[in-house]
């Protein structure tokens, strides 16, 4: 679908609708500049007719060049495989829009995330709290993404700063369970607010940002070579698939195309992050049911492909593999015959952990109906990724931008229970996906194919996404004349996603959440940023 066709439509249901100017740089993107007091009425004839929550939803700081700010909603048209945003520009005095929350609640926790940052405000969202410039330590009226940003404030008081206000449950019978931010075991830092009326969980706050890192802001400046370093450090289990993301933004901006072969180099190393995060999980739901043996059995699996991982591109974690333009390195024939040889045997293994998983009674009744995300919950909030396909969102980008995996005939594996064990069966579908996509990626390969384009120093903007093994991983880059990031927007699966596990523990006994989050397995330093 081109840019006429999008109006058309939005014409359709919106008869006041009227485009200032629509962009399409790239078949993927479209882009409607409209004016602000039909920003939110656009917004949501987009939601209705794509189906689409809110993918993502930021700002840019435009005051040295044209006193203004400007906010960009982008949403996903999964039919056609197009990344469609709505753009508002936002004068410098008194900057504000209309909120979305309140009618798309996908939108809130971008809106809460663009006020702090920018000072930008929704108008009409009930709820600004803070999600990462904590109050206790952060004081208001400083806006780390403004370009004119000084540094974080120093020798503050924490006497003079308000405590965070938590959502209140009150009646007879009703307790509060704080749990964190520290936490046992090697894990990031969240503080979980539990409201219980006897056993049963009735409410679950979750407050995070305590590892904010301020991530977006130190990409402004670099050049896109230099920043591919830092886009694989931002989350270290999903190093290749932000890497990835990352690099077709900055792709699409300099006007390369990449190689068949870099795709398939890069589909291949994909999977295999894929793999060693699912089989990890898998043994991480096994241990907190009390499971030992098939826990160890996928540690085994794991530390195999992570051995692999090394053999393969020097870095465990798939670092340093990828670039602008393509692979650093690609499979040689003798690692050809090695990956063949060592998929057969992992075959093996994962078999064996499944069968024991699937067939033991005691842990099937302790993750059958445990921990369910009904499937409207997910769709409001804009659940995505494998949890959201355990409930019946039909939704990978490995398929709706299919590319080299439309040629392998992927297959999408959806659940609709949506409870620990829905996810723990798309966990073992993927694998076992994953590994037959992985043969047929290298059946492609040639070796010693590893050349690539030199990327030249352009202006420009554009969205880079890849289907990590949690969900959607989405950048979009802006760069100036001069080839350096001007914005650097990251989302990761996780962002949305940590709502969704506050309302799938609804009904369950403390005791079983760690069972909850371990199936969902979300991202701290993804989503703080």
């Amino acid at each position: 679908m081109d840019c006429a066709g999008i109006i058309n439509e939005i014409k359709a249901k919106f008869p006041g609708f009227s485009v200032i100017s629509a962009v399409q740089n790239y078949p993927d993107e479209i882009c409607l500049y409209v004016r602000p007091e039909i920003f939110k009425d656009t917004c949501l004839v987009l939601h209705k007719i794509l189906l689409s929550p809110v993918k993502m939803l930021f700002a840019l700081d435009e005051r040295k060049m044209a006193n203004k700010f400007t906010v960009h909603c982008v949403f996903l048209s999964a039919k056609s495989g197009q990344w469609v945003t709505v753009a508002i520009d936002v004068p410098a005095e008194n900057p504000c829009f209309d909120s979305l929350a309140k009618s798309i609640y996908s939108a809130s926790l971008f809106e809460r995330e663009i006020y702090e940052m920018f000072g930008i405000k929704p108008e009409g969202n009930p709820d600004l709290r803070r999600l990462r410039l904590h109050d206790e330590v952060w004081p208001q009226g400083s806006f780390p993404l403004r370009k004119d940003f000084a540094g974080a404030p120093k020798n503050i008081s924490a006497e003079n700063l308000p405590a965070y206000k938590f959502s209140k449950v009150e009646g007879n019978g009703i307790f509060e369970v704080p749990v964190g931010p520290v936490h046992a075991g090697i894990i990031g830092p969240g503080h979980f607010r539990f409201s219980v009326a006897g056993e049963p969980i009735i409410n679950l706050e979750i407050r995070l940002g305590f590892t904010h890192r301020g991530v977006e802001k130190l990409f402004e400046g670099k050049f896109l070579t230099q920043a591919l370093r830092l886009a694989e450090s931002v989350d270290g289990e999903s190093a290749f698939a932000h890497s990835l993301a990352f690099t077709q933004a900055a792709e699409k901006i300099a006007g390369i195309s990449i190689s068949l072969q870099a795709a398939y180099a890069r589909a291949i190393f994909l999977e295999l992050e894929r793999m060693y995060n699912h089989a990890n999980d898998i043994g991480g739901i096994a241990v907190d049911v009390g499971f030992s043996f098939p826990a160890a059995i996928a540690s085994i699996i794991k530390e195999s492909i992570l051995q692999l991982n090394e053999k393969l591109t020097g870095s465990r974690y798939l670092k340093g593999i990828n670039t602008v333009g393509g692979v650093l390195r690609s499979p040689e024939e003798h690692e050809i015959r090695m990956v063949s040889g060592f998929l057969k045997e992992i075959k093996k293994d994962f078999n064996q952990l499944a069968k024991i998983l699937t067939t033991s009674v005691s842990f099937m009744d302790r993750v059958d109906t445990t921990g369910v995300l009904k499937k409207k919950t997910a769709e409001d909030i804009g659940v995505a990724g494998l949890a959201g396909r355990a409930c019946g969102i039909a939704l990978d980008l490995r398929k709706n931008f299919a590319g080299v995996y439309h040629e392998a005939k992927f297959k999408m594996a959806v659940e609709q229970s949506g409870d620990v064990l829905a996810r723990l069966r798309v966990r073992i579908a993927e694998f076992e996906e994953s590994m037959r996509l992985v043969e047929f990626f290298l059946s492609k390969i040639t070796p010693g194919e590893t050349a690539f384009p030199q990327p030249q120093r352009k202006e420009g903007e554009a969205l880079g996404f890849a289907e990590s093994w949690r969900g959607p991983v989405l950048y979009w880059l802006k760069t100036d004349c001069n080839g350096a990031i001007e914005r650097c927007k990251i989302v990761d699966a996780s962002f949305c996603n940590w709502q969704g596990l506050s309302y799938a523990v609804l009904g369950n006994i403390i005791p079983d959440f760690p069972l909850c989050n371990k199936s969902f397995d979300l991202s701290y330093p993804g989503n703080d940023l």
